[in-house]
């Protein structure tokens, strides 16, 4: 029976899949079979034994189930593959694991396995920015409040908003490719990494292995490749995690009665929102994302602490690790695809974004006022602190901030009605939004 979350709710089948034992399994035969294969090549072993080590170097030849068996027997889980294999390829099974040690068969399997994960990522991330790509262009000129500190700041557009996102989102797709030059690693270097196993032609056989398993090779490493490529592929993970995080709860600030200018997408026809309050139709899937942002925020320690090792290795690392890469890659995966759904189905309200400027009162406008009087000759901070004051007036009276201004004498000497009217209204103020978002859209471009 299932007991972790990613195991039953918070998956995708694709990225799940890399992760099951069966898959882990695979890889590291793979690993076994290259190996092989790299010896034969330098005549280190029968060309015919690397064809038998390949062809049984498979999940159908070498059962999970002889391997488990094996392992609880001897108390050493790579061995038991060795074990396993060595048993199906008769006399050629000598030649299996020649020269490597453990982690020169786990780690390499771990990169070809982020391989996999990585191009699932990319995908990802190209589909949720060709959602974000679609939503700038069709609010690009939909105008709504600006907010900072939750109060009212000047106006922006909702294209705009989500152009922030992408933007992040982006750089978080240009991060992963430098990243991968540090963690598509592997290694065949040995049992303190001196390749001393391997004899004069150590170098070799590794540049082969990794040649045709698609993975760079360490210029150094000791018995295990070292872990700050691996905690920087989570702290990404947890990154990218944040951004989701920051978008979701966005949106749920926005979802909020109060403002309702947007909101997940919700199945009126049968959509419960609570099991008590019938009318609830609550953000769900940005509160998982938000809840799930905190576990990959948290695994960054276990990455980190993962980067310290006894001397040339200690085993600390492998038992967390069969827990952290598993559970991030799936949980970014998970979140990703759920914000692309999220934001391929929202509900925008651009009614609401304008009933909300309403009731802003002008008072949004504060700036684009004192900046035209600025213009109109009056010092910037003698212009501030007369826009600060008719604004406190019209707070405290509950009145507009327009009518306030078009009363004031001060103003009146360096403004004309028109001139006010034109400075409250949020079209004119809207800065070089419209060449920003076709910079960002530029760029979502350049990735596809």
């Amino acid at each position: 029976m299932a007991i972790h979350p990613i195991e039953f709710r918070y998956n995708t089948p694709e990225m799940y899949a890399l992760f099951t034992e069966e898959n882990i399994l695979q890889k590291k035969l793979d690993v076994e079979a290259a190996l092989a294969r790299a010896h034969a090549k330098l005549g280190e072993i029968p060309k015919r034994a690397a064809k038998v080590i390949s062809k049984n170097a498979n999940v159908k030849a070498v059962k999970i189930e002889r391997v488990k068996e094996i392992e609880k027997e001897i108390g050493h889980d790579v061995m038991a593959i060795v074990k396993a294999l060595s048993e199906v390829c008769g006399d050629s099974g000598k030649y299996v694991h020649l020269g490597a040690t453990s982690y020169d068969i786990v780690d390499t399997a771990w990169a070809l396995i982020f391989k996999d994960a990585i191009k699932l990522l990319e995908k990802e991330i190209k589909e949720l920015l060709k959602v974000m790509q679609d939503l700038i262009k069709r609010y690009k000129g939909t105008i709504m409040l600006g907010r900072t500190h939750g109060q009212y700041a000047n106006p922006i557009t909702f294209g705009f908003k989500v152009s922030v996102w992408a933007s992040e989102i982006l750089r978080h797709y240009k991060r992963l490719q430098e990243i991968k030059k540090r963690i598509l690693v592997g290694k065949m270097t040995g049992a303190v990494g001196t390749q001393a196993s391997f004899g004069e032609n150590g170098l070799k056989l590794q540049k082969i292995v990794m040649k045709e398993l698609g993975l760079k090779e360490p210029i150094v490493t000791t018995q295990i490749l070292q872990r700050d490529r691996h905690a920087e592929i989570i702290f990404w993970i947890s990154s990218t995690s944040s951004t989701l995080d920051k978008i979701a709860t966005e949106i749920r600030n926005l979802q909020r009665p109060e403002i309702g200018e947007v909101a997940e997408g919700f199945n009126i026809e049968n959509q419960v929102g609570s099991s008590t309050m019938p009318a609830k139709r609550n953000p769900v899937k940005c509160e998982q994302i938000c809840g799930i942002a905190r576990v990959l925020r948290s695994n960054v320690s276990i990455a980190l602490e993962n980067m310290i090792s006894w001397h040339e290795r200690d085993l600390a690392n492998s038992s967390a690790e069969r827990i952290l890469f598993p559970e991030s890659f799936v949980l970014i995966h998970y979140s990703l695809r759920s914000m692309k759904n999220i934001l391929r189905n929202l509900q925008v309200y651009p009614e609401n974004m304008k009933k909300n400027i309403q009731r802003a009162r002008g008072f949004e406008m504060s700036e684009a006022v004192m900046i035209k009087l600025a213009e109109k000759g009056m010092g910037r901070q003698e212009a501030h602190e007369l826009v600060r004051t008719c604004s406190m007036i019209a707070f405290k009276n509950d009145m507009d901030l327009e009518s306030v201004l078009k009363e004031n004498s001060t103003v009146k000497k360096y403004l004309t009605e028109e001139e006010i009217e034109k400075s409250m209204d949020p079209e004119n103020y809207l800065g070089t939004i419209e060449e920003q978002i076709k910079n960002v859209l530029k760029e979502i471009n350049a990735v596809f």
